[in-house]
């Protein structure tokens, strides 16, 4: 039996912290683990960031309830819930991806916390586990499940090397010339054949 594990920012949703710099006019911000890999350091450089410009949780919140989801997302996703069970296994956090949640129907969603200090501004972040989307595919394994796994960038390359099959969907260029052993997808439709052929359903 399968479960599809999906990333979520730049497979379902925009990059937050790119709408987020793009709204504030900090270019900073623009910064994701396509450009840095250490989650650490990209998160405490944004928390500092946030701090020095009085950035609160709900300014954040505000320009996340504007943003849709990617163009076709809904649809893909509610397909590939017609084939099998789904995950989505992300480094955002609780306080961030709830209206997303709301928009694609609530799937099953593993995430982390922030922790918000007075006048609402973050002063950290709390992790779920280490190497979260590594360990969530192990566990998944520990049950005797086999995964079929679909991520964007650095951060997701772990969940995808243990999964029984990882698919690259829309990545930057150097992230794919760094690992060209997964397959490589840029429209929902070829991502969801190839996720139907990994779980035997294609004609």
């Amino acid at each position: 039996m399968y479960i599809v594990c999906f990333d979520l920012e730049g497979v379902f949703t925009p990059e937050i912290w790119i709408a987020v710099s793009k709204s504030t006019g900090i270019d900073e911000l623009k910064l994701t683990t396509r450009d840095i890999p250490d989650y650490d350091v990209l998160m405490k450089n944004r928390i500092e960031i946030l701090k020095k410009n009085k950035i609160s949780i709900k300014d954040i919140q505000e320009i996340i309830l504007n943003m849709e989801l990617l163009p076709g997302a809904k649809v893909f996703l509610d397909n590939i819930r017609i084939m099998a069970q789904i995950v989505i296994v992300t480094d955002s956090f609780i306080e961030f991806v709830m209206p997303f949640m709301e928009k694609l129907d609530f799937p099953t969603c593993f995430c982390h916390n922030l922790e918000i200090g007075k006048e609402g501004i973050i002063i950290d972040y709390k992790i779920r586990i280490k190497e979260m989307k590594k360990k969530t595919i192990l566990a998944f394994k520990m049950l005797n499940y086999e995964i079929i796994a679909a991520g964007d960038s650095y951060n997701d390359v772990p969940m995808l090397l243990e999964a029984k099959h990882g698919i690259f969907f829309r990545p930057p260029k150097n992230v794919m010339e760094e690992f060209p052993e997964f397959p490589v997808v840029s429209e929902y439709s070829e991502l969801k054949n190839l996720i139907s052929n990994y779980l035997g359903l294609s004609d």
